[in-house]
C-alpha cells in the first residue's frame, strides 16, 4: 500500500489530523500521542508528520532505542514545550511515563496483548487528567485479524458506556482465560471458515460481557479494609502537623524568582499567579544532569506556585514548581554550589516573636539517608532533610523545629549596634556550640529520620518485590513453554522464520538473569544507614524582647498568646467539620 502510494491507513490518520475537532481547537493543533508497534512504522510516520507540519520540532519520538535518561528528556519536553505537538511512540513510552499533558491518543497499530492496550491509555487517562480523554484505533476491518479487532472495539464501547469508562482498566483481565494474541492467530489461520468465525465471536463476547468485566474490576480495587477511627485520627493529626510545617508557597515562589533570575532565567507572568519560561538557561539543565536529577524542559508553556493554579479553563496546564520538582531542586543544588560559603559566614537574626531577653545559637545541619546501591563509589543518597537545633546561652541544645528562620527578619542598622556586644559572649566564642549542635543532631534527630525513611521505604519496596516477581515469572515461563513447543515443532519439520527455539530460550534467560539483578538491587535498597551530618550553618538568634523596653515587650506577650489561642481554635475547629 505504501510503494502504491495510496497508504490507507496513513489517509485516515490525515483525516483525524486535519478534520476532527478534538484534535483541532481553534484552529491550533493539540497534544496528541500516536502509538505504532514497530521501529520502522515510527520512522514512516516521523517522515510522514514532519513533511505535513514542516516544523521537525513539533514532533518527538520514544522508542526502544533511546536509553531511560533519554526517554525522560523528551517526556519532559512533551508535557511543558508548547512547540513539541505529537509524540511518536512504540511501546517503550506504554509503561511507566506520565503523558498526561494530552489527552489525546490514535492506536495506530493495535498489539496483540490487551495488556498493553490498557497501558498505553494509562498513559493519557490517569488520576487528575482534566479533560476527557479520546482514543482513536486505526483498524484495517477488511483482514481477518481486523474483523476480531473491530467486533471487540464494539464490544468494549458499550461496556464502557456500562462501567463509565472503566473497562480499560482491567482490559488485560478481561482475555486470561482465551488470550486475545489466540484468537487473533486463529482468525488468521481459520477466519475463513464460519464455524471458526461463529467460535471467536463467542469468545469475544464472553470476554468482554459485562458482568465479567465488573468482577474483575471488584478483584483489582485498592480498598480491600476498613481503617479504625483511631488509625483515621492519627492520619488526621499527621496531615495537620505536615501543613504546620510546610514550607509555604509564597516562600518557594520568592526564592524560585530571585534565584532563577540570578542564573540568569527570565520568567513572564501570563495569568495571575502562572508564569512562561520561554528559555531555562544551559548551566542549570546542565548541573541537573550532572547531579543525575530528572531532566529538565528548555522551556515551560506554564509554572505556577499553588496547586490551586495549576488548572485555568482554556489556558495550558501549568507545571507545579514545589520541593522535589527537578527545576526547583537544580536552582536551589546551583545556587549553594555558588553561594553555600556565605551560610558558613554565619549571621545574627531577630526573633519578632520572642519577649524573651536571652539569646541562642540556631544552627542548620544536613541529614542525609543512603542505601547499599553504589553511585560513584558510594551509597546512593535516597533521603536527604535540613534539620535545625538551637542551643541557648546555658548550652542546652533542643529541635528547633521544620523552618523557623521564617519568623526571623535580619536587624535594622541600629538593631546592630545593639548587639554588637552579644557576639562577644564567653558561651559564643568558646567554640563548643557546633560540636554540641552536631551531637545533638546525631544522637536525637538522625534516628528518627532514619526510622521513618526505614518503614516507609520497606514497605514500598515489599510492594515492588512482589510485582517484579509476578510479572518477569509469567514472562520467563511463557518463553520456557514457547521454547519448547518451538523445539518440537523443528523437530518435526515444522520451521517458524519469525522465531526458532534458541532465541526463545535465550530470551527467558536473559530475564532470568535480569529477575536475580532485580531482586539484588531491591536487597540493596533495602539496607540503609544514616550519613554522618553536616553542619551547614549557623545564625545568633537575637529575642526582639531584648532590644525592647518593659511595656513594648508585654504587648508582644499579649499579641503571642492571641495568636496561639487563635491557632488552636481553628485547628479545633476544622478537626470538628472535618
Amino acid at each position: 500500500m505504501r510503494r502504491s502510494g495510496n497508504d490507507r491507513k496513513w489517509n485516515e490518520l490525515l483525516r483525524l489530523l486535519q478534520d476532527t475537532p478534538e484534535i483541532k481547537a481553534d484552529g491550533q493543533q493539540r497534544k496528541l500521542v500516536i502509538f505504532t508497534e514497530h521501529r520502522d512504522t515510527l520512522n514512516y510516520l516521523m517522515e510522514k508528520l514532519n513533511t505535513l507540519i514542516g516544523r521537525p520540532e513539533a514532533i518527538v519520538t520514544i522508542h526502544g532505542g533511546i536509553g531511560r535518561a533519554q526517554r525522560r528528556q523528551v517526556e519532559e519536553r512533551f508535557r511543558n514545550d508548547p512547540d513539541a505537538l505529537i509524540l511518536v511512540a512504540t511501546d517503550a513510552a506504554g509503561e511507566g511515563i506520565n503523558l498526561q499533558r494530552a489527552h489525546l491518543m490514535v492506536n495506530y497499530d493495535l498489539p496483540w496483548n490487551p495488556n498493553r492496550l490498557e497501558q498505553r491509555f494509562g498513559r493519557i487517562h490517569r488520576i487528575g487528567q482534566k479533560e476527557v480523554c479520546h482514543l482513536w484505533n486505526l483498524v484495517a476491518s477488511q483482514t481477518r485479524e481486523g474483523a476480531v479487532y473491530q467486533r471487540l472495539l464494539e464490544k468494549l464501547k458499550t461496556e464502557r458506556d456500562t462501567l463509565n469508562g472503566q473497562v480499560f482498566d482491567v482490559l488485560g483481565k478481561l482475555f486470561q482465560e482465551t488470550p486475545l494474541r489466540k484468537l487473533l492467530i486463529d482468525a488468521v489461520r481459520y477466519g475463513d471458515s464460519p464455524q471458526i468465525r461463529a467460535r471467536l465471536e463467542q469468545a469475544l463476547d464472553s470476554a468482554a460481557d459485562p458482568n465479567h468485566a465488573r468482577h474483575a474490576l471488584e478483584e483489582q480495587s485498592l480498598i480491600k479494609t476498613a481503617m479504625d477511627v483511631s488509625r483515621v485520627m492519627q492520619i488526621r493529626e499527621d496531615m495537620e502537623r505536615a501543613a504546620i510545617q510546610r514550607l509555604q508557597p509564597h516562600y518557594i515562589k520568592a526564592f524560585f524568582q530571585q534565584a532563577f533570575a540570578y542564573l540568569g532565567g527570565v520568567m513572564h507572568e501570563r495569568e495571575t499567579g502562572r508564569y512562561a519560561i520561554d528559555y531555562v538557561p544551559a548551566r542549570i539543565r546542565g548541573h541537573a544532569t550532572e547531579q543525575g536529577l530528572l531532566p529538565i524542559a528548555v522551556k515551560y508553556e506554564r509554572i505556577c506556585f499553588e496547586k490551586a493554579l495549576i488548572d485555568r479553563e482554556t489556558k495550558p496546564q501549568a507545571t507545579f514548581i514545589c520541593p522535589g520538582h527537578p527545576l526547583l531542586e537544580a536552582v536551589i543544588s546551583l545556587i549553594l554550589r555558588q553561594e553555600g560559603h556565605v551560610l558558613r559566614q554565619g549571621a545574627a537574626l531577630i526573633d519578632r516573636n520572642d519577649p524573651g531577653q536571652k539569646p541562642r545559637a540556631l544552627f542548620y545541619v544536613e541529614q542525609a539517608i543512603q542505601d547499599a546501591r553504589s553511585s560513584n563509589g558510594q551509597g546512593r543518597v535516597i533521603s536527604r532533610e535540613a534539620l535545625f537545633v538551637e542551643i541557648d546561652s546555658d548550652g542546652q541544645p533542643h529541635a528547633a523545629g521544620g523552618a523557623p528562620y521564617l519568623d526571623y527578619r535580619p536587624p535594622t542598622a541600629d538593631e546592630k549596634a545593639q548587639i554588637e556586644d552579644l557576639l562577644q559572649a564567653d558561651w559564643i566564642q568558646d567554640g563548643q556550640l557546633e560540636r554540641k549542635a552536631m551531637d545533638y543532631a546525631i544522637d536525637q534527630l538522625s534516628p528518627r529520620h532514619l526510622e521513618r525513611i526505614r518503614q516507609r521505604r520497606s514497605q514500598l519496596i515489599d510492594k515492588t518485590e512482589a510485582a517484579v516477581r509476578e510479572r518477569l515469572t509469567k514472562e520467563i515461563n511463557y518463553w520456557d513453554a514457547r521454547a519448547i513447543q518451538l523445539r518440537d515443532d523443528e523437530q518435526a519439520g515444522k520451521i517458524n522464520a519469525r522465531l526458532n527455539s534458541r532465541r526463545a530460550q535465550e530470551r527467558a534467560n536473559e530475564l532470568v538473569k535480569r529477575l536475580d539483578w532485580r531482586l539484588e538491587e531491591l536487597a540493596q535498597e533495602r539496607q540503609i544507614e544514616a550519613v554522618r551530618p553536616i553542619v551547614a550553618g549557623g545564625a545568633l538568634i537575637i529575642p526582639i524582647g531584648l532590644l525592647l523596653d518593659e511595656k513594648r515587650r508585654s504587648q508582644i506577650t499579649d499579641r503571642r498568646k492571641i495568636e496561639l489561642i487563635a491557632m488552636r481554635a481553628v485547628m479545633q475547629a476544622e478537626r470538628v467539620l472535618g
